[in-house]
């Protein structure tokens, strides 16, 4: 297998989040150590206030943690409680910002470091049983020593701790209402999708992992077996994410009945939308999705600043909603809002099969034979950066389309539309491949092309197989990153496709050629979803 190819930008992306992660922890005395102080004794609710205390987690495992209680809190009234597991490499005081916002309008909140990071004990175990075990351990020490009602439990989280939430949905029947933010639902459709490793994303986790935590064997040779590409170990790794994947426990997260919001953004390099909308829709219990511009956590990131925030002003209301039992109306809103990367307004949708209804096809018609090994210039930015940018700034990765050299890319163009085309939901490509090696890997690109010939990034998609025999042609259906993008009058799409990205490993060995054909029985093509004009 061939090795990834070194980025400076990974680097440079790694190490300035991370810092940011350990400057705040350092800002009081933090580091990371498995010695914990005993808990905190209670204080009376009419006297409380943010607390540290030490939590006692699966086995014993120290958790540290902070609790804020409503500061009108009344001797012998209970109160609706939120826990908040911390995201990967973050310290405690993550959520303090919302904590507080959270306890004013009359929340018990608890905030816990997870196991394996920072000053908790333990080892990370990404989301493991034992992680899991933790959620239910804090939800036993709240009950006990605040003033939380034991049948107005919430849980909620950004990144880890949203996947901590809703696998801990899924084991504790005390959960009555969930807030998963820029998590996952499916591991390795996250980060292995179109069986191809996510490097950027990989190896930013565990770098962060490394710098902040205490990385359990299983995860260390977890990660070295997958960015090292080996084959050998593919079965196991599969396992290993599967058990760590909400979506494989989504029979008991429906059969527990937690009402589920689940929120992301739109360009998630760690979490791509895709599979937080297929596992919402085999949700059956009260349910909620939100997906915005940027990406990973950068829609909530303002928020965690106490700055004005969409998601979490979603959060509260959520959690109002379904802990509180106001009558706040966002039951009776559309359950599946959606925020343009364009037009920065919100659109409403009864479920996700209604996003994008109408679907227009891009003829892959001829034969177009491209080399590999070599990144032609189109490809999918740097993970945190670009699509920060595109939410920010409104500048998406951007390639020009009729430079591109046409030795190592196939591009196919649509005609010139007259009229805007709003692009909502998932770009599917259908076509027919032929590789003169058994292994290979495509990166799929569709671009809104302006009259200058300049490519601007609406969404990709990695595609890597094995085990095929030279010189034979082959199916390949290939689902591109959600996303909501209006393409102006005047333009085209393009689909581009190359062999190299910065993103993602590539298999292609050294010399190979790939081949698009588009037989008369079975036309090749791209379907653009698009919403009703």
């Amino acid at each position: 297998m061939r090795a990834p190819h070194p980025h400076r930008a990974l680097r440079t992306t790694a190490v300035g989040t991370v810092s940011a992660s350990l400057v705040a922890g350092a800002a009081l005395g933090l580091a990371p150590t498995a010695q914990a102080a005993p808990a905190a004794a209670p204080r009376a609710a009419s006297a409380a206030d943010v607390r540290f205390v030490d939590i006692p987690g699966d086995g014993g495992t120290v958790l540290k943690a902070n609790v804020f209680t409503p500061k009108d809190a009344k001797a012998g009234a209970r109160y609706p409680s939120i826990v908040l597991p911390t995201s990967w490499a973050m310290p405690q005081i993550e959520y303090v910002a919302q904590a507080q916002k959270l306890a004013d309008s009359g929340y018990v909140v608890v905030s816990y470091n997870s196991r394996g990071f920072w000053q908790s004990g333990g080892e990370i175990e990404t989301a493991g049983p034992k992680d899991i075990a933790d959620a239910s351990k804090v939800i036993d020490w709240t009950l006990a020593h605040t003033p939380a009602d034991p049948s107005k439990v919430g849980m909620a989280g950004v990144s880890y701790g949203a996947g901590i939430s809703l696998l801990a949905a899924g084991h504790d029947k005390r959960i009555k209402a969930v807030a998963a933010l820029s998590g996952w639902a499916d591991l390795i459709d996250s980060i292995y999708s179109g069986r191809t490793q996510h490097v950027q994303a990989a190896a930013l986790l565990g770098g962060a992992g490394a710098l902040t935590g205490r990385p359990g064997p299983e995860l260390q040779q977890t990660l070295k077996d997958f960015l090292g590409s080996n084959l050998d170990k593919e079965a196991e790794m599969i396992a290993w994410g599967a058990k760590r994947s909400p979506v494989t426990h989504l029979d008991r997260i429906n059969d527990n009945g937690a009402a589920i919001m689940l929120g992301n953004a739109w360009g998630d390099t760690l979490f791509p939308p895709n599979q937080y909308a297929e596992f919402y829709e085999r949700l059956t219990g009260p349910k909620r999705l939100e997906f915005r511009p940027g990406d990973h956590a950068t829609a909530e990131a303002t928020g965690l600043l106490g700055l004005p925030n969409d998601t979490w002003t979603s959060t509260r209301r959520w959690f109002d909603r379904y802990l509180k039992g106001e009558d706040n109306g966002i039951d009776k809103e559309q359950p599946v809002q959606l925020k343009s990367r364009s037009t920065g307004g919100y659109e409403g949708y009864p479920d996700w099969k209604s996003v994008g209804p109408t679907r227009k096809k891009i003829a892959m018609a001829g034969t177009t034979t491209i080399r590999t090994n070599v990144d032609s210039g189109a490809n999918g930015g740097i993970a945190i950066l670009s699509n920060a940018l595109d939410q920010f700034l409104k500048i998406p990765p951007t390639a020009s389309v009729p430079l591109l050299p046409r030795r190592y890319t196939g591009v196919w163009q649509s005609e010139k539309y007259a009229t805007p085309q709003r692009v909502r939901g998932t770009t599917k490509l259908h076509t027919t491949l032929t590789s003169t090696k058994e292994s290979g890997t495509l990166v799929a690109y569709l671009y809104d092309v302006g009259p200058l010939g300049l490519g601007k990034l609406v969404s990709n998609a990695p595609y890597t197989f094995h085990g095929k025999t030279p010189g034979k042609p082959f199916g390949v259906d290939l689902e591109l990153f959600s996303t909501a993008y209006d393409v102006p009058a005047g333009h085209k799409l393009a689909l581009v496709v190359d062999t190299v990205d910065p993103l993602y490993i590539e298999h292609n060995p050294s010399g190979a050629q790939l081949t698009f054909s588009s037989p008369e029985a079975d036309p090749s093509y791209v379907s653009v979803p698009l919403r009703e004009q």
